[in-house]
């Protein structure tokens, strides 16, 4: 298959590394961050592309959309910070009856983190008033946004499942009606996510630990296959893709 890498830090380099693993081709390399000219728009190879993996800053996110969607190519992105602008990316994505699967977190094991998570809090739900939840996630120092996206996703569950919850905040001085997510950027930490649940009387923890990125650049690219073969059009969910995975018996594959 033929890809196109947009935005080329350090995902994009172990992206790139697990793709050619994989038999795959990079025919183009688009890195709107870079002052090499060869990294822009105009590269031939952009026509050759099948798919086109997304990972550069929330600025240039939706104007990357765009511009593949223009050129037809399916996107798969896992750029965070953007989604006050998802109506816009919406209509833009309908307009050129274009593909993009964005989620904050590829990884397999952030996901099944995902559904404990959602079970975690149905469960807290069941005592209400008991248990008070609050998250901590902790990345390297490249990462400017914060929260992460995968917090954001983990708070979004959690307060859904609550009753009387509004909405997450990083203001530690906000009511309890407040999901509360601090953050820390330290060295090269690849994402740390912590959320509590505390009582007066105990505190349950769930951590999901990343060792490394290739967990998150193995997902994308074994997103990227499934997007390119155009089986699925329009806004594709990471619920989707797990789904695809299980019933296509490709699960061990990303294992």
């Amino acid at each position: 298959m033929n890809i196109a890498l947009i935005g080329y830090g350090r995902m994009g380099h172990a992206i790139e590394r697990i793709a050619q693993s994989r038999g795959h081709e990079i025919v183009a390399i688009v890195d709107p961050a870079s002052d090499n000219e060869a990294y822009g728009w105009d590269q031939p190879g952009l026509k050759e592309a099948e798919v086109a993996i997304e990972f550069s800053v929330p600025k240039a996110a939706t104007g990357n959309y765009s511009k593949l969607f223009s050129l037809g190519i399916p996107v798969v992105s896992g750029t965070t910070g953007w989604l006050e602008e998802i109506e816009a990316v919406k209509r833009d994505l309908a307009d050129n009856e274009g593909t993009l699967f964005w989620t904050s977190n590829f990884s397999l094991g952030v996901n099944l983190f995902f559904a404990i998570n959602k079970y975690a809090a149905r469960l807290m739900a069941s005592v209400p008033g008991v248990y008070t939840p609050s998250m901590k996630e902790i990345h390297h120092i490249h990462k400017l946004d914060h929260p992460s996206g995968t917090a954001r996703s983990l708070a979004e569950d959690i307060v859904a499942r609550i009753p009387g919850m509004d909405g997450w905040t990083e203001d530690s001085s906000a009511g309890e009606e407040k999901l509360l997510i601090s953050h820390e950027r330290e060295g090269e930490v690849p994402g740390t996510h912590i959320i509590k649940w505390e009582s007066d009387v105990d505190t349950i923890t769930l951590e999901h630990r990343a060792h490394s990125r290739e967990g998150f650049a193995l997902g994308a690219v074994v997103a990227a296959e499934w997007i390119g073969s155009g089986e699925v059009k329009g806004l594709v969910e990471m619920e989707s893709f797990m789904r695809h995975l299980v019933t296509d018996g490709k699960l061990l594959d990303v294992l």
